[in-house]
C-alpha cells in the first residue's frame, strides 16, 4: 500500500477514536452522577467507583487530545488500543461471571446490549491494531532511533 493510502487510513482510524472518545466521555460528564451510580454497583470496579467516573472521561479526552500531537501520534494509538482493550475486557467480564449486569454507557452505546457493545469495542481494536501496523513511525517503536543507545561492534583496547 502506498505511503500516502496508509497515511490517509491511520488519519481515519485517529479520527473514528478520537470521536467516540470525546462522544463518550462527554456523554459521561453530562450525566456523571448516573455514570458513577452505576459504575458504584458493578461488582469490579464498585469500591472506586468515583475515582474511575473522573479518570476515564479524563484519560479519553487525554487520549484525543494526544491523537493530534504528531510526535506523540504513535503513542496515543497504542494508548486508545490500550484502553479498548481495557473496557473490552470488562465488558468480557461482565458478560462471563457477573450476576449483575450495569448499565454506565449513555447516548446511542447506551441503547446497545453488552454483546453488541463487545462487538463493537473489538471492531475498535482491531482498527487500532490496523492503524499501529500501518503507521509511518511504527519501524521506530515507541523508542526513536536517535534515542538508542548505539553499542560498538567491536572492543577498544
Amino acid at each position: 500500500m502506498e505511503v500516502y493510502r496508509r497515511e490517509r487510513m491511520v488519519d481515519i482510524i485517529s479520527s473514528l477514536f478520537v470521536l467516540l472518545f470525546v462522544y463518550a466521555a462527554l456523554s459521561k460528564i453530562l450525566d456523571f452522577e448516573k455514570f458513577r451510580i452505576e459504575l458504584g454497583k458493578s461488582p469490579l470496579l464498585g469500591p472506586l467507583s468515583t475515582y474511575i467516573a473522573i479518570l476515564v472521561p479524563l484519560v479519553e479526552l487525554a487520549i484525543s487530545f494526544l491523537l493530534f500531537v504528531k510526535k506523540l501520534h504513535l503513542k496515543a494509538l497504542f494508548a486508545a488500543f490500550s484502553v479498548m482493550t481495557m473496557f473490552s475486557a470488562y465488558i468480557f467480564f461482565i458478560l462471563k461471571w457477573s450476576s449483575y449486569i450495569p448499565c454506565s454507557c449513555g447516548g446511542v452505546l447506551g441503547n446497545m446490549t453488552w454483546g453488541q457493545h463487545l462487538l463493537f469495542n473489538i471492531i475498535y481494536l482491531i482498527m487500532g491494531a490496523v492503524a499501529i501496523y500501518l503507521h509511518p513511525d511504527k519501524n521506530q517503536g515507541l523508542i526513536r532511533d536517535s534515542e538508542r543507545v548505539k553499542m560498538p561492534l567491536t572492543k577498544e583496547k
